[in-house]
């Protein structure tokens, strides 16, 4: 699928070339930080903090009109989501308590299709996205006390976990403002959802059914560049 997802942005790019003049189209690189955290109706939810991850790649700005005030823009890039488990202590099923914190990391390919104003340089852009997830892994320490007390025991996690109970295709959407200077350079705000949850309906017992209904949430803080067509 993450194939599919790069052929299918080439094809819109592609698409998007042929109805513009070709000195017109400016081909760009973007990189950031996303400030995630999780959307929906989610148990507990104030164990679960906002994280920073890395958003980087590629983009091509095709103009719809001849002054640049509107172009379409399609993006590929490689985007870290996830949360930061709060320090927080629980009773397992076999009555130990038992203590979470540490990070999720969900490593994405995230595909947007941006229709983009840019007024004076002042540009608002948004549309649709396709995210494909390509891993996930898992930065968590777990405190085990025995329910009938004894020594805790502490155990530390940074392995990739298993995404099979997950949707690794998702549908969302993703807006924004900024600022672009006439050289091409750029600082944009972006907010980035999703549709559907990222958890598959029949999986209740990852981390607790606390993530049933949860879906990818992120504000996006990025430079970005279009090389200058000639």
């Amino acid at each position: 699928m993450k194939n599919t997802a790069i052929v299918a942005a080439a094809l819109l790019a592609t698409a998007a070339v042929s109805s513009a003049q070709a000195q017109d189209v400016r081909f760009g690189l973007r990189a950031g930080a996303n400030y995630s955290n999780l959307a929906g109706d989610i148990k507990n939810e104030s164990t679960y903090n906002n994280k920073a991850g890395f958003l980087g790649g590629v983009m091509v700005n095709v103009p719809v009109l001849a002054d640049g005030f509107l172009s379409v823009q399609p993006e590929i890039l490689y985007s870290q989501k996830g949360f930061e488990n709060k320090p927080t202590e629980y009773t397992n099923l076999l009555g130990a308590k038992q203590k979470r914190e540490g990070n999720v990391n969900y490593n994405y390919l995230d595909v947007p299709v941006l229709l983009k104003i840019n007024a004076g340089g002042f540009i608002v852009e948004a549309g649709p996205q396709y995210s494909y997830l390509i891993s996930s892994n898992n930065e968590t320490k777990y405190t085990t006390t025995p329910a009938l007390g004894g020594t805790p025991t502490v155990t530390e996690t940074q392995n990739k976990n298993d995404v099979s109970g997950l949707n690794r295709n998702e549908l969302g959407y993703l807006a924004g403002v900024g600022y672009q200077a006439d050289n091409g350079l750029s600082l944009s705000v972006r907010y980035t959802g999703a549709f559907s949850d990222f958890v598959k309906s029949d999986n209740n017992t990852y981390f607790n059914g606390d993530l049933s209904n949860a879906r990818h949430s992120a504000f996006q803080f990025s430079l970005g560049y279009l090389i200058p067509s000639k």
